[in-house]
């Protein structure tokens, strides 16, 4: 009897969900539905507690009363197993301190500290190994955050592939700072810093899965710098979310059940890349749902939105950053994009894999 069923959805054959499937499939890994399902169902369910019940990226905690600061801790986990580890505009080292940094970030918090834990399959040359531990430590000067702790563990060869790591960053959010998923709010502007879609189809060149040639570089940076800036700008910001796995589509849709609110795109004002939209095309990709690594969605009232804008774009990682739509109150908490054709339609949130191993 077939363990891991599945069903035809567009010509396609996607995994069922988290309850009819017994064993892990690869569309577990894929930052959409299946992902959400398997949090919910396997750790939420286990782990629950009011930190973690927030569902954003980074935990909030309260510091110990003798503690003579005042704010919280912002504490994020991540893993990170892309293929291949070195890839144009990147390399795994760059994304596990880059991506931490962000999840940190996120939270308006100031990143401070981060710890790193290496699986290493045996046969991995240590000049590779260098490589990447050279690539961390300048990300981490760039982010002005310290490497404090760290462990190795090496596999039989074949029993993992190269290199594998999993860090923890550890920031700190001021008081004043209150910052979200769950906090936004109808009449809300919604910004992306950024173009989309830049570090998937880069991994995809680097693996060469493209039928054409392309100078598409990932977007893989440290984004707390230019946050900070932006919330010295515009001091009332709702909700920061990095759209790594699953996209903007993805990212958008947890935004909006965790606010309760629905969220309309204006599918003109969505920056892509040409060569990127291109490649999407090709190989039959929405470049909603391509992960990011550099960019981030904001959203904060829409009388501060000119101001984040400016601030944006006087900084190099937000040259391009655009205003893409706005918060609704709706009670069927969709996200809705008008294309470009004076349509409309529903943004669901990512089913199955669309590109395994990208982070």
């Amino acid at each position: 009897m077939n363990e891991n069923p599945s069903v035809s959805f567009n010509g396609s054959s996607c995994p069922l969900p988290l309850k009819h499937n017994k064993n892990i499939v690869i569309g577990h890994g894929s930052g959409g539905l299946m992902t959400h399902d398997l949090i919910q169902e396997v750790f939420q369910s286990q782990f629950r507690n009011p930190t973690l019940d927030t569902l954003n990226d980074f935990a909030k905690t309260v510091l110990p009363a003798k503690s003579f600061l005042k704010g919280h801790l912002s504490i994020s986990t991540d893993a990170h197993i892309i293929s291949p580890l070195f890839f144009p505009g990147g390399d795994i080292g760059r994304l596990a301190i880059a991506g931490t940094v962000n999840d940190v970030a996120m939270s308006g918090g100031i990143p401070l500290f981060i710890t790193a834990a290496f699986i290493i399959e045996e046969g991995l040359p240590i000049d590779t190994l260098k490589r990447v531990a050279i690539s961390m430590q300048q990300t981490a000067e760039e982010a002005e955050v310290q490497i404090v702790a760290g462990d190795t563990k090496v596999v039989e060869k074949g029993k993992a592939d190269k290199l594998f790591i999993s860090t923890t960053g550890i920031g700190w959010i001021p008081q004043d700072v209150n910052i979200g998923g769950e906090f936004a709010c109808p009449g809300d502007a919604v910004i992306i810093s950024g173009s989309l879609a830049d570090h998937g189809i880069a991994v995809l060149a680097a693996r060469g899965q493209l039928n054409f040639s392309t100078t598409i570089q990932s977007d893989v940076a440290t984004l707390n710098r230019v946050i900070r800036k932006v919330l010295k700008a515009t001091p009332n910001v709702h909700v920061l979310r990095d759209p790594t796995r699953g996209g903007l589509g993805t990212s958008l849709n947890e935004i909006a059940q965790q606010s309760q609110v629905s969220i309309v795109l204006d599918e003109e004002h969505i920056p892509i890349k040409a060569e990127v939209r291109a490649a999407c095309e090709l190989l039959g990709f929405d470049p909603l749902y391509v992960a990011n690594e550099g960019k981030v969605i904001i959203i904060l009232p829409e009388s501060e939105s000119k101001q984040a804008l400016d601030t944006l774009h006087s900084d190099p990682l937000g040259v391009s950053a655009s205003k893409i739509g706005s918060v609704i109150s709706d009670p069927h908490h969709h996200v809705l994009l008008k294309t470009l054709i004076g349509g409309t339609r529903i943004i669901e949130m990512l089913s199955g894999e669309m590109l395994p191993r990208i982070c």
